[in-house]
């Protein structure tokens, strides 16, 4: 996925802008609990399913901005800790046809943080937050873009945390 996600933007001029006509890069941030035990997901009021939260670039060429802008944006938090700058994971995906924008496709630059202070209060883009355990993801959701966390959670901490 790193691969295509260099080559994408290697060869898009408009890779981190919102064009509709354009796949595009977007930013995403997996917050995880004081104790790291568990995610902050939000319920995503248009696609009526559970991921981390993130959004667009919006032109700017810095995803790990946008993943932490967005995930002070959606969470409501008072104050969110970036637990490294390296990314965790890229997820590759469709982005159906809709009213207002042919099918695309979102290179999604995913980072880690830990939330610090503050209660979860939901944004206009979503229906719900919680703090799902990282054991209990599939409880949630079916999303393999949420639920590789775990899997890839405890190398990164040790190698980049």
């Amino acid at each position: 996925m790193w691969d295509r996600l260099v080559s994408f933007c290697d060869k898009e001029p408009k890779a981190f802008e919102r064009d509709p006509a354009t796949s595009h890069v977007t930013g995403s941030a997996f917050v995880l609990s004081a104790d790291r035990a568990s995610v902050l997901l939000t319920h995503h009021r248009k696609l009526d399913r559970w991921f981390q939260l993130g959004g667009h670039c919006d032109g700017l060429a810095d995803a790990h901005f946008t993943a932490w802008k967005e995930a002070y944006e959606e969470s409501g938090l008072r104050r969110i800790r970036p637990l490294s700058d390296r990314v965790i994971d890229v997820d590759i995906h469709a982005i159906p046809q809709n009213p207002r924008e042919v099918g695309h496709w979102h290179y999604d630059v995913r980072y880690l943080f830990q939330a610090e202070a503050g209660e979860p209060q939901s944004s206009a883009e979503s229906k719900a937050l919680a703090w799902v355990p990282l054991n209990r993801l599939s409880d949630v959701t079916d999303s393999e873009g949420v639920l590789i966390l775990p899997e890839k959670l405890e190398q990164f901490l040790s190698d980049h945390c």
